[in-house]
């Protein structure tokens, strides 16, 4: 069975680079990063293996919402120029690449639903939650930095929603942390108990009726932005890759 290894690569560095005393270290962030990987490969015994990485054209995203990740810090100029020889470090270690157009996180969506839709298991090695929303069938979600998966139920439980409901309630609530707006005046608790209530989206506008005025009017005056909302949380799972999984195989083994 195939098993893929799909490594978000800003997610890595970036993290990497944070805490490193001096920013302009970058051997230290390359040999940091492949013994990141080298761990994860040992973990997962992967039999393919890609780290994705960000592009340098404006995200559609960003398009349809000009404030999307608006105050994000930029990456640190140092990491930036060396990013290409942590690249061709990695490849020398017969790890590839797959630069995105722009976010890496729909190519790696992309990468993981096509393996999973083939009989195959896919390893999403990032801290991004936003992956959360991917079907969990054969796939994890690993958080290389505190060394263990994802936890789907703990996310359900802070969140006070479903699985399936994950996108809607980022629609009502909106996502601090890359600036995706939601409904104004519907936090994360009024957000909950709505889909808890109604259980979707689509059946919270169908009863407005049943809401008290005052939040049948925020939910009626921001459907719009809900459903813009929506649109920049969810995942693009379709993406043109024009690529091979053999590309990927990963021959080496490797030791703790």
């Amino acid at each position: 069975m195939n098993r893929l290894l799909i490594i978000d690569g800003l997610n890595l560095v970036r993290r990497i680079h944070a805490v490193l005393p001096d920013e302009n270290d970058i051997d230290s962030v390359k040999v940091r990063t492949l013994a990141a990987c080298h761990k994860m490969l040992a973990h997962h015994l992967p039999t393919h293996v890609v780290i994705v990485w960000d592009g340098e054209q404006e995200s559609w995203r960003k398009k349809l919402y000009p404030d999307y990740k608006k105050g994000r810090k930029p990456m640190p100029e140092a990491l930036q120029k060396g990013l290409e020889g942590i690249k061709k470090a990695l490849e020398a270690e017969h790890i590839q690449s797959l630069n995105a157009e722009s976010e890496a996180d729909d190519v790696i969506a992309t990468l993981a639903l096509k393996i999973t839709q083939n009989q195959g298991e896919a390893i999403i090695a990032s801290t991004d939650k936003g992956f959360s929303q991917l079907p969990q069938h054969k796939l994890i979600i690993w958080d290389h930095f505190n060394q263990q998966p994802f936890d789907l139920l703990e996310h359900e439980r802070k969140l006070g929603v479903i699985h399936s409901q994950f996108l809607d309630f980022i629609a009502l609530a909106g996502d601090s942390g890359n600036k995706i707006p939601g409904i104004a005046g519907i936090g994360p608790k009024s957000a909950a108990d709505l889909l808890n209530k109604f259980r979707s989206l689509a059946n919270i506008y169908r009863s407005l009726e049943n809401l008290g005025p005052k939040q049948a009017s925020k939910l009626a005056e921001g459907k719009e932005i809900a459903r813009i909302s929506y649109k920049l949380a969810q995942l693009q799972c379709d993406i043109p890759l024009n690529i091979n999984l053999k590309q990927f195989r990963y021959n080496v083994v490797v030791s703790n």
